[in-house]
């Protein structure tokens, strides 16, 4: 076995990097959410939140990577923390799921929406979807066949998780969501192409003349481009780490264990940490939340900097002078 702890620090550093992050969006989403009190900005928060208790779950294993690699962690703690993982992880993918359902759904049925999405369906989703995330994660506690039957350390996916485990996830899970995300992207684009030719075809024939100006199509495609990229950071970021463990399951004699867990992993696991930097580039609102953020936390220094300056030196000037001045006299 390789020496961990190079990979040690760049699981330290990228948990670090997840957590804060995934934080800093989550607070804006929160301000927001308190502003606009919009059902879809709970799926965003969702998100963050998930992927922010992912970081914290793989920060687990920094302790075991950089103090003492050699001793192999207590199987039951090993798998606990893998479950805790990959339910984190799937809470993520799913959350990725339900936000491009959202938006197909805004898309499809504009006129009812607010009235399918309200709050308690939204709620519903979401604890539905931890739900499950969990029972995905401890599936292997269930199913012992998903379970190596020998454990060596150090503590790793594949070390108390069989590669059918994968596989399993491959086929029930992750084929399945690729499939539903190309038929919601391809239906958005569709209902989106309608929307601006039936704007075009109004403004041709002079139905929208004045100071009346259509917002609809540009929404459509804000929201198939927010949709477009968490898919395409989605397949990128994990099929690797699929694929590569497909092939580990039928090839037996195949050690492509290293790589997996040592590169694919890590970069399913950046997917994490993508999201947050996707959603504070590519949602205006985030953005500007996150920019109030920063100009409110720099005033608050600088008001606190003023404030123990003014302490300091008091009315009558700094205390040195005023003490200096008491001695002569």
């Amino acid at each position: 076995m390789e020496s961990s702890f190079p990979f040690g620090v760049i699981l330290a550093v990228l948990s670090s990097l997840i957590i804060a992050a995934n934080s800093l969006v989550a607070l804006a989403v929160l301000f927001l959410i308190h502003k606009n009190d919009g059902v879809s900005l709970c799926f965003t928060l969702n998100l963050a939140v998930a992927d922010t208790v992912l970081g914290v779950a793989i920060s687990g294993l920094v302790t075991d990577q950089l103090t003492s690699p050699t001793r192999p962690t207590q199987k039951t703690l090993c798998s606990l923390r893998m479950a805790f993982i990959t339910s984190s992880a799937t809470a993520s993918v799913l959350t990725v799921m339900l936000i491009a359902f959202d938006r197909y759904l805004a898309i499809k049925q504009p006129l009812r929406y607010f009235q399918i999405m309200d709050g308690f369906v939204a709620g519903a989703c979401i604890a539905g979807l931890w739900l499950l995330s969990y029972l995905i994660g401890f599936l292997p506690f269930v199913v012992p066949v998903f379970q190596q039957t020998t454990y060596q350390g150090p503590c790793s996916f594949f070390s108390v998780f069989h590669p059918v485990y994968v596989l399993t996830l491959f086929c029930a899970g992750f084929f399945p969501a690729l499939l539903i995300f190309v038929f919601l992207y391809c239906d958005m684009l569709k209902v989106a192409s309608v929307h601006s030719q039936q704007i075009r075809k109004m403004e041709h024939a002079g139905v929208m003349a004045g100071a009346y100006r259509p917002s609809r199509p540009p929404n459509d495609f804000k929201a198939i481009r927010t949709v477009t990229v968490l898919i395409g950071s989605f397949i990128l970021s994990w099929t690797p780490f699929l694929i590569t463990g497909i092939v580990q399951v039928a090839c037996q004699d195949c050690h492509l264990y290293i790589v997996l867990e040592r590169y694919l992993w890590l970069l399913g696991v950046g997917n994490s940490l993508l999201n947050p930097l996707f959603y504070a580039y590519w949602q205006k609102e985030v953005r500007q939340q996150l920019y109030q953020l920063a100009v409110g936390i720099k005033k608050g220094i600088a008001s606190l900097l003023l404030f123990l300056s003014a302490r300091d030196h008091g009315p009558e000037g700094p205390r040195g002078s005023s003490c200096h001045i008491a001695t002569i006299s």
